[in-house]
């Protein structure tokens, strides 16, 4: 699949969102897609799926089977989870039964019956993530796929990720909490300026430039299901101090969500120190 002088713009007199975009993207590897936010990397990943057409330029190449999970999947829908992926999997010519093997594999089978509208931010992404993966798509493209995600979901998913990619998928990922890591044989994009470059292969603790790490000690509360939250590691206490109640934390989020997360911290009575 390529982009060729690829660019973008949602009105004929508008502003540039991408312009001058020739990249392309291979079958068999993940694609991790990164940059600040408003930087364009939705709009990027509606392109190349086929939901939004160029202005300017053209997409060649693009795979007939196409999975896409956008960043908040719509769940204001008059539907169960068991109708809404059954007929999903119908529109893709598949059996009913990958209907419950999907939500198995994504921890959500005991909410088949439930309605959309009624799931959680969390339960509503996994829906998602299912009718993206069901039929097997050649180009599966994820839009912040981690976001609210249980914490044994989001380790499970880059396996998930990888094996598609294993069978012979374009992968393309939007990542804000670095989840990525474990698929160190990753490709990386780089959203900026209003055009995409090519990154080099990532380097073993690297964190993005839009990113900052912090680090607490304290005995408040730990905010364990932060939204922005890329990487993090809960530490032992130290000495004197209450293994009961007392924990030190590191993590890394965005950079605009750095000063509410160190507030957050300070008011639970955390000592807060950003990291350079």
């Amino acid at each position: 699949m390529r982009l060729d002088d690829v660019g973008f713009r949602y009105h004929r007199r508008g502003p540039w969102i991408l312009r001058d975009v020739t990249l392309e993207l291979a079958p068999g590897r993940v694609v991790e897609v990164t940059g600040a936010n408003g930087a364009g990397k939705s709009t990027f990943l509606r392109l190349a799926a086929g939901l939004r057409r160029p202005r300017r330029g053209r997409v060649t190449g693009r795979p007939g089977r196409i999975g896409y999970a956008p960043e908040r999947f719509p769940a204001a829908q008059p539907f169960t989870v068991r109708a809404y992926l059954t007929h999903m999997a119908a529109l893709h010519g598949r059996r009913g039964d990958v209907v419950r093997t999907w939500s198995e594999r994504l921890g959500f089978a005991h909410l088949l019956d439930v309605r959309l509208s009624e799931l959680s931010k969390g339960s509503a992404q996994k829906v998602g993530l299912a009718q993206a993966l069901l039929h097997e798509p050649d180009l599966l493209i994820l839009d912040e796929p981690f976001a609210g995600l249980d914490a044994r979901t989001r380790d499970e998913l880059p396996a998930l990720i990888a094996e598609r990619a294993a069978e012979g998928a374009t992968v393309v990922v939007s990542d804000h909490q670095r989840v990525l890591g474990p698929i160190r044989d990753r490709d990386r994009l780089l959203v900026a300026d209003r055009t995409i470059s090519v990154l080099g292969p990532p380097e073993a603790g690297e964190v993005p430039r839009d990113c900052a790490t912090i680090r607490s000690s304290g005995a408040g509360e730990v905010p364990r299901d932060w939204a922005t939250i890329r990487s993090s590691s809960v530490g032992p206490p130290g000495a004197g101090e209450d293994r009961g109640r007392f924990a030190r934390l590191e993590v890394t989020v965005e950079v605009a969500e750095a000063k509410e997360l160190e507030e957050g911290l300070r008011a639970a009575g955390h000592r807060v120190r950003r990291l350079p």
